[in-house]
């Protein structure tokens, strides 16, 4: 049986992970960063073996990694939340970057040479011309936020360490992935939190939105954590891979649809607060290298994923 470490476990794409991975029969090590992320994790995930976790405390990550001999990592742990950079970019650096190098050193210094699966991001890419739409892994990176920014930092540490210090790492860059577990902090989410809000009365029926003209490339989280398992298991270590529906869909479509779905009449009402500084106006990804090496094709379709959302939003607020 396969070992294999989950950073980052007790967040969104972790806690669809760590499940994936016990179903195929995976010896799981879990980490979460405090006690209040491990009140909010999964009964169905509790074979996983879970550990407390600071990525600033060297001496706790080369014990686990000691204590766990992983045959794989996979470092979901970070700052994902792109609103949250602009209030806080230090933290996010911080996290992201410095904390992707305090894991790869305690890596060297065990001695263990596992295969590590840093996930990156398609923020990476940033504004790019439609001509060079879907977006190819050799497009230059040009971050437009403090997130895309550390996540060009981490994406090109790992491939460092990978070049100088020998560790077996495969870097991917997903594009956006919903379903859910997702926070309310991300559009898709707050949409469907909103209107389960309304259907209950808790608010009035009054949808905020931020940027609806943003085109985006939406993945089921349930597909995206497959292809994760698939990359660290059939990808090339030392290279980068886009993870991407190839799909492009409007944010006011999005909506569109899971105002459909609701129980009740809804408006919509641009609130100033949820726009951004500076927003990516289309973002789609070109995943055919990964699909290529891998196979990996997205099953569920943009509606299911909606209506799956809508209805975790309903029972939490029920």
């Amino acid at each position: 049986m396969k070992v294999s470490l989950i950073t980052g476990a007790s967040g969104f794409a972790g806690g669809h992970l760590t499940r994936l991975l016990l179903n195929h029969n995976y010896i799981v090590f879990a980490t979460y960063q405090n006690e209040e992320e491990k009140a909010h994790i999964d009964k169905d995930l509790f074979n996983a073996k879970w550990r407390e976790l600071n990525l600033f405390d060297k001496v706790s990550l080369v014990k686990l990694i000691k204590e766990s001999q992983p045959d794989y990592i996979f470092h979901l742990s970070g700052q994902s939340n792109v609103p949250l950079s602009w209030e806080n970019p230090i933290e996010t650096y911080n996290v992201n970057f410095f904390g992707t190098i305090n894991l790869l050193d305690a890596v060297i210094e065990t001695g263990i040479n596992p295969k590590i699966l840093i996930i990156c991001s398609g923020d990476e890419y940033g504004s790019v011309p439609m001509e060079r739409q879907p977006i190819k892994e050799e497009e230059p990176l040009k971050p437009m936020n403090p997130y895309a920014v550390s996540k060009v930092c981490q994406d090109m540490v790992a491939y460092q360490y990978f070049v100088s210090k020998n560790l077996d790492i495969i870097r991917i860059r997903p594009f956006p992935h919903i379903g859910r577990g997702q926070k309310p902090t991300f559009a898709t989410p707050n949409f469907a939190h909103q209107i389960a809000m309304i259907e209950v009365g808790k608010i009035k029926p009054i949808i905020k939105v931020g940027n609806l003209k943003a085109v985006r490339d939406y993945t089921d989280v349930r597909d995206m954590v497959i292809a994760y398992l698939l990359a660290i298991e059939k990808c090339d270590v030392g290279d980068v891979y886009n993870i991407s529906s190839g799909e492009s869909i409007a944010m006011s479509d999005i909506l569109s649809q899971l105002i459909s779905l609701s129980k009740k009449e809804v408006r919509v009402e641009i609130d100033p607060d949820l726009l951004r500084p500076i927003d990516i106006p289309y973002l789609v990804g070109d995943s055919s290298k990964f699909k290529g090496k891998t196979g990996w094709i997205p099953q569920i379709p943009l509606k299911e994923t909606l209506e799956n959302l809508l209805d975790y939003w309903r029972l939490k607020v029920s």
